[in-house]
């Protein structure tokens, strides 16, 4: 397929990417530090290391198998979002926060987890729900202070890049399920934990894309407006484009489909994209293309160390 018709079907599915800071051009992006916060689509393997079930884990073949040629705990067939900023901004791979005492702090700390929501209630007991991750970015902040001083830690917080991807869980749970109100979410409790209390000051987020074109909503949406077969039907799953989350066989449904070549689909599973689109994505953000970025480009965060 050529790169400008996966765009074309990219844009159809994903919504806007935004980044909120002053965009300047002039500065080393060397020692700016990412900091990752949301779901499965920039879940590294915390879903590995916690309690919860398969269903949000994607540690089994044939997650991985295209790049790290085993699973890594990336609901893809390679290599996620996150990672290919973390390559442009001369970064590690990085880590999960709950291994970070395992690989040390190498240029950021990823809290995403599968299955995560903004909302509390969204898989509650489950997963690592964005309030969780703030406290652990909380936690972080003191060990940064205690094991390089105050002056050198306040510094990483504060220049670094603060990747947000969360949201589209608190919408899917009540339309697969019965829908219920969004409530009991605290603004003020926001606030108070947010990343800006702590010294953050250079965001970027992903805003939540028509849900319905993924090939997993399909059956129960019914979404005519997404264009493609490649983005209709998922590489590896089972059922009507692949809808059903088989893949692997650890979901309770053993049988499942594993496409030959996952490069040429936007969604490896049936709910999450594939190494490359994941690229696609991730050059787009970098570059800051109008279509997708708004209001600069991700290099720009990371070229913009004093603000």
């Amino acid at each position: 397929m050529s790169t400008p018709n996966l765009h074309m079907i990219l844009f159809a599915i994903f919504a806007t990417f935004a980044v909120s800071t002053r965009c300047n051009m002039n500065q080393s992006q060397h020692g700016v530090a990412l900091f990752i916060f949301g779901d499965f689509l920039a879940d590294v393997g915390t879903n590995n290391y916690i309690n919860t079930t398969s269903y949000f884990r994607a540690n089994f073949y044939p997650y991985g198998e295209t790049f790290f040629h085993y699973p890594t705990g990336r609901p893809s067939n390679g290599r996620l979002i996150v990672d290919f900023i973390a390559e442009y901004a001369k970064l590690p791979l990085i880590p999960p926060y709950v291994r970070l005492w395992e690989h040390g702090f190498k240029g950021g700390a990823n809290f995403a987890a599968g299955g995560a929501g903004a909302l509390v209630e969204t898989f509650q007991g489950l997963v690592l729900n964005l309030h969780m991750q703030l406290k652990q970015m909380e936690e972080l902040g003191e060990i940064l202070k205690k094991e390089l001083g105050n002056e050198k830690a306040e510094r990483i917080i504060s220049e670094g890049v603060y990747f947000i991807c969360i949201g589209s869980n608190d919408y899917v749970t009540r339309v697969a399920d019965n829908p219920t109100p969004f409530q009991s979410i605290s603004m003020e409790d926001y606030v108070g934990l947010g990343i800006y209390e702590l010294g953050g000051r250079k965001f970027a987020m992903m805003g939540v894309g028509p849900i319905g074109c993924a090939p997993g909503m399909r059956a129960s949406t019914k979404n005519g407006s997404c264009s493609g077969e490649v983005a209709k039907t998922a590489c590896c799953g089972s059922g009507p484009y692949r809808s059903i989350s088989s893949c692997g066989g650890m979901r309770g449904v053993r049988e499942y489909s594993l496409c030959r070549h996952p490069e040429k689909h936007i969604f490896f599973d049936s709910f999450h994209p594939s190494e490359r689109a994941n690229q696609q994505f991730a050059q787009l953000m970098w570059n800051g293309s109008s279509s997708v970025t708004k209001s600069c480009s991700l290099e720009a965060l990371f070229e913009n160390v004093r603000v």
